[in-house]
């Protein structure tokens, strides 16, 4: 494409943060990645600094996956037990920039693991691995405001991301953030005006912004993926134009949701005319990853090592 000889002149930009603390800084990482940073629309750097590389995190549970098709549990298949070992396999082999860990089994209706047994997971991955850690709960209000506290507390000094908040349920986190040092994911079901609200909430219990990662409830391909795209073009606008509110690097869960699909778990004598599931469900993923990654994504979750070769490969040519 021929290139604007004038280009636009934003006013604002996307807070910088960085994932992660090494020995100096506090922690124990061995490595460390700093996120946004963006004043320009997404790889379009002739307006300006395009910010960091998106970072590819892959999903760590602390329980094995029950609904997983065999395509997606078939790489992990001798570590499922094991979220240390599940984790040093996704970096050692699969190239994972950070670990998500995610806590489905403190699930009140999946295994209501306590507080300490969070805890000691959480522990052993951090000795496992040396990159930076976001540590996801279950979404269930109660029992992540009583588990997630003893989970920062595991993880303090490491600079970890811990999620998630909402406009319901913010306050326990948040403090609990901001006292042991780690960044915070706000959630919003693809709302730009509950985007913003929760990140005031949170900002007015003097929570710094530049330590915020916002979250839209992600869309796979065929399943509302050009919503959340929409919602996260308009956030990153408003982050360009100088909102402050508005200036956070964005996260998406696009394993989860792609593989949720019926495209990419189908057997293949379901839909014969669909393919081989081996190579469908991963490119399932890959697709709605580098859509969303053209919106403004920072952080990208994600689960089938075919995919995030591809997302990784994608990356580095944008960049």
């Amino acid at each position: 494409m021929e290139i604007p000889n004038v280009a636009d002149k934003w006013s604002g930009g996307v807070n910088e943060i960085t994932l992660g603390a090494t020995k100096d800084k506090g922690g124990s990482r061995t490595k460390t990645f700093t996120i946004g940073g963006a004043k320009s629309i997404p790889f379009m750097d002739f307006e300006g600094n395009p910010g960091q590389k998106p970072v590819v995190a892959m999903d760590v549970y602390d329980v094995p996956p029950e609904d997983w098709p065999e395509t997606l549990t078939r790489p992990f298949a001798d570590v499922l037990h094991d979220p240390a070992q599940w984790a040093r396999k996704c970096v050692e082999q699969y190239g994972a920039d950070v670990i998500c860990l995610k806590l489905d089994g403190i699930h009140p209706d999946k295994g209501n693991k306590s507080a300490e047994q969070a805890a000691k997971t959480v522990k052993s991955i951090l000795a496992a691995v040396g990159v930076p850690l976001i540590i996801w709960g279950c979404e269930h209000d109660e029992k992540d405001n009583e588990v997630m506290p003893k989970v920062s507390q595991a993880a303090k000094g490491e600079r970890c991301l811990l999620g998630v908040v909402t406009q319901d349920s913010y306050k326990t986190l948040t403090a609990t953030c901001l006292a042991d040092g780690h960044s915070l994911i706000t959630l919003a079901p693809v709302d730009i005006n509950i985007a913003k609200q929760v990140n005031i909430l949170v900002s007015e219990m003097d929570f710094p912004l530049n330590r915020i990662v916002m979250f839209q409830s992600t869309g796979a391909l065929g399943y509302g993926m050009e919503y959340t795209y929409s919602i996260q073009e308009r956030e990153r606008l408003a982050a360009l134009t100088g909102d402050k509110m508005m200036s956070m690097p964005v996260i998406c869960d696009v394993g989860h949701e792609a593989w949720r699909t019926k495209e990419s778990k189908s057997e293949d004598s379901e839909v014969p005319q669909w393919g081989p599931r081996d190579e469908r469900g991963p490119m399932w993923e890959a697709i709605t990853a580098v859509g969303l990654l053209q919106s403004g994504v920072d952080i990208i979750r994600m689960n089938h090592p075919k995919a995030v070769a591809t997302v990784k490969k994608c990356i580095d040519r944008f960049y």
